[in-house]
């Protein structure tokens, strides 16, 4: 009797996993899935950014997946709306991925009165890789030593201080702190982050909120200080540094985020595909590092999670957008 309890309880423990075996294997492989033929990953901005960086990273090893060559073509243009407007309306037959952020899908929501294409409506978010908050880094003879005295000094002085503006994302983050403190600051826009960054260390500007990797070296060499960061909670490579919310703003987050899209009506069992299999990509410890490395850290999950993340924030920066009438034509 014994003996014949040992084997059920022997039985009860493999079943379950022969169970999830069998699901795992029942799951239809990308390559499968995929039209035979080139897949291509189209990237909003210019070579070395992060987007263009992250397609760097998945596109060898999904060629190896997919068995078939993928290949990166950078679109860049104002926000990436090229390269928004090319995967929209590409086959939803997983042949033409995109790359996109937070500017281009849910700050583009808004900020384009008219757009060729619906920067929610006509994508389908396949999986976020990677995302950081912005950093608010200062010059570094300025006072103040978090957003509660950048508050302090604007209520003293209205219009007193003054914002590098380098980006919608900064823009919508500037706005945003000015909303939320009921201040006035002057957002000073610059053609890009280097001459925002400039714009800060020589004291034309107070401070930018900007990626920590745009600054990382200015903070280093002794020119830039940083008072805070903009997402929900410290950032791991700088976790002595405070969230602008638990110093001075409760509640206050906005964050970067990077990840992969689809034309809308790809099938399910497509994008899930391409989630596994980026997810897999991204978490192996050689492109990991390299992520994390940049100042990222990896933010992989369900594609209805990632899809819940873009309606959420599209949500949120149409409201700031509206509000300081940030719309604009193209």
């Amino acid at each position: 009797m014994f003996g014949s309890n040992r084997r059920l309880m022997c039985l009860g423990a493999v079943i379950p996993a022969l169970a999830a075996g069998a699901a795992t294997a029942a799951e239809p492989s990308l390559a499968s899935l995929v039209p035979a033929r080139q897949v291509v990953i189209i990237v909003p901005n210019a070579a070395a950014g992060p987007s263009d960086l992250l397609a760097r990273w998945i596109s060898p090893r999904l060629s190896e997946s997919l068995r078939q060559n993928v290949i990166v073509d950078n679109k860049p243009s104002a926000n990436g709306v090229v390269a928004g407007e090319f995967v929209a309306r590409a086959p939803p037959d997983g042949s033409v991925l995109g790359v996109g952020n937070t500017g281009t899908h849910a700050i583009n929501a808004t900020l384009y009165r008219k757009l060729a294409y619906d920067p929610v409506r006509d994508f389908v978010p396949v999986v976020n890789v990677f995302g950081a908050g912005l950093v608010l880094a200062a010059n570094i003879k300025l006072e103040a030593r978090t957003i509660r005295d950048i508050i302090a000094m604007s209520k003293a002085k209205p219009g007193s201080v003054n914002v590098a503006i380098a980006g919608a994302t900064g823009e919508i983050a500037t706005n945003s702190i000015k909303a939320m403190a009921g201040i006035d600051m002057n957002n000073v826009p610059y053609k890009g982050g280097a001459p925002a960054v400039i714009a800060v260390i020589s004291g034309e500007s107070h401070f930018v909120l900007t990626p920590y990797g745009g600054v990382s070296a200015q903070v280093d060499a002794g020119k830039m200080k940083i008072l805070g960061t903009t997402s929900g909670r410290r950032d791991p490579v700088i976790p002595n540094v405070p969230t602008l919310a638990e110093s001075g703003l409760p509640g206050f987050e906005i964050s970067m985020w990077y990840g992969v899209f689809a034309p809308a009506k790809t099938p399910a069992a497509v994008v899930n595909a391409y989630n596994r299999e980026i997810t897999q990509i991204v978490n192996q410890p050689e492109i990991k590092n390299q992520i994390t490395g940049q100042g990222f850290e990896i933010m992989t999950g369900p594609a209805e999670q990632f899809a819940e993340v873009v309606r959420r924030d599209a949500e949120k920066f149409r409201k700031v957008i509206l509000d300081f009438k940030m719309q604009q034509d193209l």
